[in-house]
């Protein structure tokens, strides 16, 4: 792609995380079994659901598209900041760059999207039970992750083709362990107004109307329960809302602390630390939450380890 302006960069440097060099030899197996157990444990979830039956609804049918984008969220960063921290190698070359800022907004997004889907699945489970099945068909839970990816990736590739034109003439370090959009904008030599007004209303719109749905189906949610006159209808509901409550919780309250809270002149470590949270944190303890918060979840992790167990035995 042309860029106006042509700039001679052909690269840039990360200079990672906020440690130092003789550090990286201990933190690389953490933030390496971080990302395995991002991996690993997302896969097992979707291996969950695709294998027993009983977990073939709508919740699960979202929860499998979530875990499926937590494992392409993380591999957008990790994999490059592994690879740094362990050849001292820090440059990444500008289509590189640009390709990381495109598929992180990307993947981010579409989490953003889907956890409002599966809020909105738990209002329609629990404040109109008796419609539940007739309005969360299947053909709906395609087209709002249908639509989720289409947003997603309209959203990303504005932002990424706005950034394309940018010149970058100057220097070329990057005070981040990846490509963060802000940080680039920073380094660029051109007006980069456009820029920030699209990320102010575009990029806020696809963070904040999720957000808020979100809020206005847990209020429903709240006010919902709170009509139940047994404390067994009370914990029931909780039971089903508690997990989607808690990812929602660690996603946004990353968000708020990386983008949201007030920026100083010295707060370029903590926003590279919030940022290793919202990228490989975040994605790796979703799967912990699900397992060990659900009881469908639990129940189909015993199921399937009873038989493996069993055709062992077999063999034996």
């Amino acid at each position: 792609m042309r860029r106006d302006n042509q700039s001679s960069m052909s690269e840039f440097l990360l200079l990672g995380l906020p440690i130092w060099m003789e550090q990286h030899d201990m933190f690389f197996p953490l933030f390496l079994g971080m990302y395995l157990t991002t991996v690993l444990g997302n896969l097992l979830i979707i291996l969950l659901i695709k294998l027993d039956s009983s977990l073939h609804t709508p919740m699960y049918f979202f929860l499998s598209h979530l875990a499926f984008t937590d494992i392409s969220f993380s591999s957008v960063t990790a994999p490059k900041m592994l690879m740094n921290m362990q050849t001292q190698n820090q440059s990444i070359s500008y289509a590189g760059c640009i390709s990381q800022v495109y598929f992180f907004i990307f993947f981010a997004d579409i989490d953003s999207f889907l956890l409002t889907s599966m809020a909105y699945d738990r209002y329609m489970a629990i404040c109109h039970p008796l419609h539940y099945s007739i309005i969360m068909r299947q053909s709906l839970c395609f087209l709002l992750v249908i639509v989720s990816w289409v947003l997603s990736f309209a959203n990303a590739l504005v932002h990424t083709l706005l950034l394309a034109y940018l010149s970058f003439c100057g220097d070329n370090t990057l005070p981040h362990f990846f490509c963060d959009l802000s940080t680039l904008l920073k380094l660029s030599s051109s007006d980069t107004s456009t820029n920030e007004l699209v990320i102010l209303t575009v990029g806020g719109v696809v963070i904040t109307l999720p957000f808020i749905c979100i809020l206005v189906s847990y209020g429903h949610i709240g006010a919902t329960i709170l009509r139940v006159p047994s404390t067994k209808g009370i914990c029931k509901a909780l039971s089903t809302c508690g997990s989607h409550l808690s990812v929602v919780s660690l996603y946004y309250g990353a968000i708020i602390g990386l983008y949201v809270s007030p920026s100083s002149s010295d707060s370029n470590s903590k926003d590279v630390i919030v940022a290793v949270f919202y990228t490989l944190v975040t994605p790796m303890l979703n799967p912990f939450i699900y397992s060990l918060r659900n009881r469908d979840m639990k129940g189909a992790l015993g199921n399937i380890l009873s038989k493996v167990f069993t055709i062992m035995y077999s063999v034996d």
